[in-house]
């Protein structure tokens, strides 16, 4: 048994490791770098850019996919959450790879007030640094890492999260908004 595995293991590293080309290594942004401009659609095809948010902050969060448990948690705390944002000058965009249809379902389930984005392409993904190796799942490979960019008014990356854990990172992300205020 142990064999099989070891077997099976190896395959998967090696099915990554072919998906994994060059072209895919981009690395992570960090804090003070340019955040990179994007033009993507909401779930009603309105384009969104992050040009239109300066003066504002930006809590960019990044998830693997609409409807899957820790996707929901964090999805749900930023929206028990809004309100504080918006006092503080704040939006809140997720951004994934699913449609605009299952963004609205998603949106529409958990009253969430705040903009889901699609990147279908996976370009603005790659461009942030957040499509990386997924060994977690039957379907190894490339995925989105859960990530949160926060950035200032004036289009600056404040602060990164990168590998979030959503058991408190919604209040985290919060607390270094207060403090940058």
């Amino acid at each position: 048994m142990d064999t099989i595995l070891g077997l099976v293991f190896i395959s998967l590293l090696a099915l990554a490791g072919n998906a994994w080309s060059v072209e895919n290594e981009k690395p992570l942004l960090k804090a003070g770098d340019a955040a990179p401009e994007f033009s993507l659609p909401d779930p009603n095809g309105n384009m969104a850019t992050l040009s239109s948010f300066r003066g504002r902050y930006v809590v960019l969060y990044f998830y693997p996919k609409d409807n899957t448990p820790g996707c929901t948690r964090e999805a749900c705390s930023f929206r028990d959450q809004e309100k504080s944002f918006q006092d503080l000058n704040a939006v809140i965009i997720g951004v994934s790879r699913d449609s605009g249809e299952s963004h609205a379902g998603f949106a529409a389930k958990y009253g969430l007030p705040f903009l889901l984005l699609t990147d279908a392409s996976g370009d603005m993904i790659k461009q942030y640094g957040v499509w990386k190796p997924n060994f977690l799942t039957a379907a190894a490979g490339l995925g989105i890492e859960r990530t949160t960019f926060l950035i200032d008014p004036k289009g600056k990356i404040a602060r990164v999260y990168p590998k979030v854990d959503v058991n408190g990172h919604v209040e985290q992300v919060l607390n270094d908004l207060r403090a940058a205020k």
